[in-house]
């Protein structure tokens, strides 16, 4: 199975069905429609990632919409003064337009279709309500550039009321199997996410749930000096939020970082959980590695064999995914 087999114009649809849909708590309408993507592959809600946002438009005091985009505004607006922003401010001081933003969240879903790792899909979904953002343009401090304008340093800010209704934005749905692949063949830097998906099959965790069950990976893309596109990858606990760090001494050891152990594996929901936040590089710290291979090398044997094997090769070569 490939994601990639979905043409621009399926894409295109989907993009257009799930935002027609308003939001809801539990996004039900719109695990609807994912579900439709691929016979068999049924959704599931994985997390939300937000606290981000991007520029909106620009309305007037009483709401009417004056621009979709900001930037775009801004720049028709000052190819109109010949490139003088000191026209453009004195033209619109008085006219108390104001800015938006977008407030975000993204929503992570996951569909298995196979047993290994890295067979899922992964659908994102961002959820955004524009609201009140500044005064477009501060009379006390008027901008010099276009970069003042549109991204001011201390701008002249209000209260974020809302001024449309939340929406679905499609962002993206990936085939993970096709997209570790391509990542790793493209950046040496991201050659610990494969090695990661390896390593846990042959760990306990395997047999008790898919690796989608626990985590999500978040991409990046952006062009290196030659504007090539380069994709990098980090991976994404669907458990942080429960988890607690190690209370970690230099003593710990034997039975008692034993039972640190399992009550971490306890608090994500499945076995050596701990190990994989060691090499996603994420809660467990390097040291708790090193301490249970000394456990290990003193004849401690609270470890399944297949963990030991991979905390021994851990040890022989540390990375993080």
């Amino acid at each position: 199975m490939s994601i990639y087999t979905l043409d621009a114009s399926t894409l295109h649809n989907l993009a257009g069905e799930i935002g027609a849909l308003p939001p809801r708590p539990h996004h039900s309408a719109l695990l609807e429609v994912a579900n439709r993507i691929r016979p068999g592959c049924t959704f599931r809600y994985a997390l939300n990632r937000g606290g981000w946002y991007r520029p909106g438009g620009i309305i007037q005091p009483d709401g009417t919409r004056i621009a979709d985009n900001l930037e775009s505004w801004a720049k028709a607006e000052l190819a109109i003064c010949d490139g003088d922003m000191h026209e453009l401010a004195e033209r619109h001081a008085g006219s108390g337009l104001l800015a938006t933003r977008h407030t975000g969240r993204t929503h992570y879903f996951v569909a298995p279709y196979g047993p290994a790792p890295a067979d899922f899909l992964q659908l994102e979904i961002e959820e955004l309500q524009e609201v009140l953002d500044r005064k477009l343009i501060d009379a006390s401090s008027p901008p010099e550039d276009l970069q003042e304008l549109t991204e001011p340093i201390l701008p002249e800010t209000l209260e974020a009321q809302a001024v449309a209704a939340p929406r679905y934005l499609f962002r993206r749905l990936i085939d993970m199997r096709q997209t570790v692949a391509r990542i790793a063949a493209s950046d040496a830097r991201n050659a610990g996410l494969p090695r990661l998906l390896s390593e846990w099959t042959h760990s306990s965790a395997a047999a008790r749930g898919h690796f989608c069950d626990h985590w999500i990976v978040a991409l990046r893309e952006h062009q290196d000096r030659y504007r090539n596109p380069v994709v990098s990858a980090s991976l994404v606990s669907r458990h942080a939020r429960e988890l607690k760090p190690f209370q970690w001494n230099p003593d710990l050891a034997g039975v008692e970082m034993c039972a640190q152990l399992q009550a971490f594996d306890r608090a994500a929901g499945y076995v050596s959980a701990w190990y994989a936040h060691l090499v996603a590089g994420t809660i467990t710290p390097p040291k708790v590695a090193y301490a249970v291979a000394r456990d290990l090398e003193a004849g401690f044997r609270y470890l399944p064999d297949t963990e030991a094997a991979l905390i021994r090769n851990w040890v022989a070569a540390p990375y993080s995914a």
